[in-house]
């Protein structure tokens, strides 16, 4: 027992370097695991005291164990088993297949990235962008919300910086889980979209595996609590105006749906109409021209893309620097699906649908540009001033009359008028002599874009939201 064993050194060294590992895997690591976990906790129940929406545990699990629990799911099988039969192969192969679809469908959140980078990062863009307002139901509906209720923000999709405003804004409320398609999938953007929640969306997969799972992970999202965010739409807008309904998520959401679960003790889905609009969409021409060649693809074009951050960045630098007016966003009364399908025990989801989209149309705020550019619209002939005032005067009285939220600067038409005019024309969109503006031919359908949101909202009948004492004035965010 006491006889001296000679080693050389490198063998001394070899056990010892195996020491040291098995001592950070057994003690060291899992100690600092279980450090991180309670810090995370501890912050994620600071945050949760703020949030009209808690995070849900669901979002906070580990991604692999989400990705386990999605491809066990007796749902998942049993499709994993049709496909298998249907495509004639070993349901092993089938199986690994849907492992893939799970793998990138399912986030990876992270609290930290979201409430500590991205919501500052997109408050910092959006506000050096743009003059940023909040408005609508806000508050006092979103904050009577049942916690337990999964909550689903239906948005109109008018632009890629919807994704950026709309996160900050909602960031006092909860973390939104967005759909994102496969222009995410780029890196590094593919990276920070997943650690904010977002799962991605491939829309030419059409088998009946990649919809099984999909379907799956939406619902067991929304069976958990987690608060999502989807453009009812399905893509951006190329004339302006809010399009009809995709029904793919809102079938998957509805489709598992009990109102009288429990005695109507299950979890509620409640859905948030949200209204997004601006007063220059920096996209516009790229989705006009898809819109004239009646194609939904947008090329990515680096180049233009780094001229644009470029020139932004260089005017800054040197003050000269003008934000693109106003952005609004607005929330409309929250809609309970327990609520609907009890009223209406037959309707369809493309009922839900109809309904979902009117009430977003409703709730699309509207802004000096767009009301500009819809005085504008009504004549070809160059107009005085004075006469494009008067129009849009009787143009907000209508839409006050149905309960539009108005996003005036300086609080009146001829304030905000003088705004949209002055914005116009420095585009070239119109032109001005002296006190007569007349369009530019080639420019009509930027004019008719944005013209588009008045038009479409003094258009829609029978459905308001409740106003404001004042419309036209509408506060600030300041989500803290």
């Amino acid at each position: 027992m006491t006889t001296t064993v000679e080693l050389p050194y490198w063998v001394l060294l070899l056990v010892l370097g195996f020491a040291a590992v098995a001592a950070l895997d057994r003690v060291l690591v899992p100690s600092v695991r279980w450090f991180l976990r309670r810090r995370m906790q501890r912050a994620v129940d600071r945050l949760n005291q703020r949030l009209s929406v808690p995070i849900q545990p669901f979002k906070l699990m580990r991604r692999q164990d989400q990705v386990t629990r999605l491809i066990y799911d007796p749902q998942v099988m049993e499709a994993v088993s049709a496909y298998a039969a249907e495509q004639g192969m070993p349901q092993d192969i089938a199986f690994e297949r849907a492992r893939s679809y799970a793998r990138e469908i399912v986030p990876g959140f992270s609290t930290a990235t979201y409430f500590g980078f991205a919501t500052k990062l997109a408050q910092k863009i959006s506000q050096g962008l743009y003059e940023v307002h909040l408005g609508g139901a806000e508050d006092s509906a979103l904050r009577n919300i049942d916690p337990r209720a999964a909550v689903v923000f239906v948005i109109n999709h008018r632009s890629n910086m919807d994704y950026v405003l709309v996160t900050w804004l909602a960031s006092r409320h909860s973390a939104l889980s967005y759909a994102v398609g496969e222009w995410a999938r780029i890196w590094p953007l593919k990276a920070l979209i997943r650690a904010m929640g977002a799962y991605f969306i491939r829309r030419r997969y059409s088998n009946h595996l990649y919809r099984a799972v999909l379907a799956r992970y939406v619902q067991m999202s929304v069976e958990q609590g987690t608060t999502q965010a989807i453009f009812l739409e399905g893509g951006l807008s190329l004339d302006g105006s809010v399009g009809s309904a995709r029904l793919g998520l809102l079938t998957y959401i509805v489709r598992d749906f009990k109102p009288d679960a429990g005695n109507g003790a299950g979890r509620d889905v409640v859905f948030v109409p949200v209204g997004v609009n601006y007063d220059r969409v920096l996209e516009d021409r790229v989705l006009i021209a898809a819109q004239a060649a009646k194609k939904r693809r947008f090329p990515v074009q680096p180049r233009v893309i780094a001229r644009f951050v470029a020139g932004v960045l260089w005017k800054r630098l040197r003050g000269r620097f003008e934000r693109f007016g106003h952005a609004t966003v607005c929330y409309g009364a929250p809609v309970s699906l327990r609520d609907f399908l009890q009223s209406a025990p037959a309707a369809s989801v493309e009922a839900l649908g109809e309904s979902l989209t009117a009430r977003i149309r409703a709730t699309v705020p509207i802004l000096p540009v767009p009301l500009a550019a819809a005085a504008m619209a009504e004549s070809d002939d160059p107009q005085d001033r004075a006469a494009l005032i008067d129009r849009a005067t009787t143009l907000v009285q209508d839409l006050e009359d149905r309960g539009a939220w108005l996003q005036l600067t300086g609080g009146t038409v001829e304030s905000a008028m003088e705004s949209g005019l002055q914005a116009l024309a420095l585009r070239g969109i119109i032109t001005q002599d002296g006190t007569r503006f007349s369009r530019v031919a080639k420019q009509d359908e930027v004019l008719q874009f944005y013209a588009a949101s008045v038009r479409q909202r003094l258009g829609e009948q029978g459905l308001t939201t409740a106003a404001p004492r004042n419309p036209s004035v509408i506060p600030s965010p300041n989500p803290g």
